[in-house]
């Protein structure tokens, strides 16, 4: 008769640890060490993240900088929640503006220089689906010279009342690609895309500045979190 696997023993010992434990273990070491590496910390916020835009910046600012995205919880828990736990003097004070879309920069660079860089971040890119339109776009009948024959099925597809005439595309009616102010849809975000039309931008705002010695909000950087209590 086989064994019952209910009977099998287990060996605690040898019971791995959940990745994502592990990851979150990583993530407050790392933070940790960071406070106590650099001069400054800062709680930023953002619009319409891109993630290799964000690699190419932490690229760049890897000599004097380190920049966490990482559960909000996590992040809170290592800088410390309260004065009776926080990693050090005064740095708790970041805790309860993280939230939403935010993030941590630790950094060894002069206040100017980082408020300098925040100010001026601005990367374009082609918005996605459901993001708000930034302008109507409408194409006029006539032909779509910027458009092959073979594209004609596809941009069909995309919506867009088209026909080849003599191996044109032909656009047979106005057409509105997207409105002012109003959620894209796939095909528009599609359409955008093909027509080179970039409407999204990412952008950086700093929220609050922590140092040994000093801590402050910013009112630009708390309008976009949604924050109303900067004290």
């Amino acid at each position: 008769m086989p064994k019952s696997k209910r009977n099998r023993p287990v060996t605690l010992s040898k019971t791995k640890k959940k990745p994502g434990s592990e990851r979150k273990g990583k993530v407050l070491t790392e933070i940790k060490r960071a406070v106590d590496q650099y001069s400054s910390a800062y709680v930023f916020t953002y619009d319409n993240m891109r993630n290799q835009k964000l690699k190419d910046l932490r690229e760049q600012l890897k000599s004097s900088s380190r920049i966490f995205l990482a559960g909000k919880k996590v992040m809170q828990i290592a800088l410390g929640r309260s004065p009776a736990d926080e990693a050090k003097t005064g740095i708790h004070k970041l805790s309860k503006f993280l939230q939403g879309d935010s993030g941590l920069l630790f950094t060894n660079l002069p206040r100017d220089d980082v408020e300098r860089l925040f100010r001026d971040f601005e990367e374009h890119d082609f918005a996605r689906t459901g993001s708000t339109a930034t302008e109507t776009v409408e194409l006029k009948e006539g032909p779509l010279e910027q458009f092959t024959h073979e594209m004609e099925p596809f941009l069909r597809k995309q919506g867009l009342p088209v026909r080849l005439n003599r191996g044109v595309v032909e656009l047979v009616a106005d057409h509105v690609v997207c409105e002012e102010g109003k959620p894209l849809s796939p095909e528009a975000a599609q359409t955008l895309r093909l027509l080179g039309k970039q409407m999204a931008t990412f952008r950086l705002y700093l929220v609050c500045r922590w140092s040994s010695d000093d801590f402050e909000a910013y009112r630009e950087g708390l309008a976009h979190l949604g924050a109303v209590d900067s004290s």
